[in-house]
């Protein structure tokens, strides 16, 4: 998937400028697919320059001039392609398992250290996913959000970034549970 799949899915919500897409980026898309503001800026460049979004340039008084994003058609039929074809399997690639794939007796304690911050990272991510949960759903139960929100997909990728956070505190907690075990051996 390139970045400019999310950022056309972006752009469904409406009109937005790179910085507001960034902030979304962080705080939705991030639980499926990372970039950082400088490429988001480049991306909607390249999309530009290929008729996929317009832009317009909004004044503004005592601030630097922003630009406005919006899909186009050509955007759009884009996006409903790249929603046809069948996704690529997911891969993980994550140093930390590399580095506990290559770990030996007696490098336990850098081990632990690097789980332990990785915990702590996806519960932060976690809390965050929960609360943006509970701001989509508002008064709505999750059945009834989900069988009459226009746009359910927002929604199902969060909960695919609840699932995976909660998988990775499940695992954390796992591998410390073993360090424990062999540090009791030792």
């Amino acid at each position: 998937m390139a970045l400019r799949n999310a950022i056309l899915a972006m752009l469904l919500e409406g009109e937005s400028s790179g910085y507001d897409l960034a902030k979304s980026f962080k705080a939705s898309v991030a639980n499926f697919w990372t970039a950082t503001p400088q490429q988001l800026y480049r991306e909607l460049d390249k999309m530009e320059s290929q008729g996929l979004v317009a832009a317009r340039v909004v004044e503004q008084g005592r601030r630097p001039n922003k630009r406005l994003f919006s899909l186009t058609d050509a955007g759009a039929a884009e996006l409903a392609d790249f929603t046809t074809r069948a996704p690529k399997p997911t891969a993980i690639r994550d140093e930390l398992l590399v580095q506990i794939q290559a770990v030996e007796a007696g490098d336990d304690e850098a081990i632990r250290r690097a789980v332990v911050d990785r915990m702590a990272t996806a519960e932060t991510k976690l809390n965050r996913f929960e609360r943006l949960r509970e701001r989509l759903l508002g008064d709505a139960t999750e059945p009834d959000f989900l069988a009459t929100a226009p746009r359910v997909g927002p929604y199902l990728t969060l909960a695919r970034g609840i699932s995976f956070e909660q998988g990775n505190i499940r695992w954390c907690e796992q591998v410390l549970a073993v360090l424990d075990q062999r540090a009791a051996v030792s």
